[in-house]
């Protein structure tokens, strides 16, 4: 199977297989989303995905190794995911 997905830096067989049952499909897919909203997706469908998961769609859109993404980079993400659970809490 040619999965476009697994062509991108940092996402293996598992981390496709979790974005295709999320709804994610392609690199564009990815793109339309974005790292947080995807990762959101796939922790959605029960999957017990860590925030790795999360830096690897990062860098997967970026094309770095998502371990060479800086702690501030990091920080943001983390902050943008918190930010989206406090607003569907309220």
């Amino acid at each position: 199977m040619n999965d476009e997905l697994q062509h991108l830096k940092n996402l293996g067989k598992t981390s496709a297989q979790w974005l295709h049952a999320a709804g994610i499909h392609n690199a564009s897919d990815l793109r339309r989303l974005g790292a947080v909203d995807a990762y959101r997706a796939v922790k959605a469908r029960g999957f017990r995905a860590s925030k790795a998961l999360l830096y690897a769609i990062e860098g997967a859109l970026l094309d770095v190794n998502w371990n060479q993404l800086p702690p501030a980079h990091k920080a943001e993400l983390n902050g943008q995911l918190e930010a989206m659970a406090a607003h569907n809490k309220s």
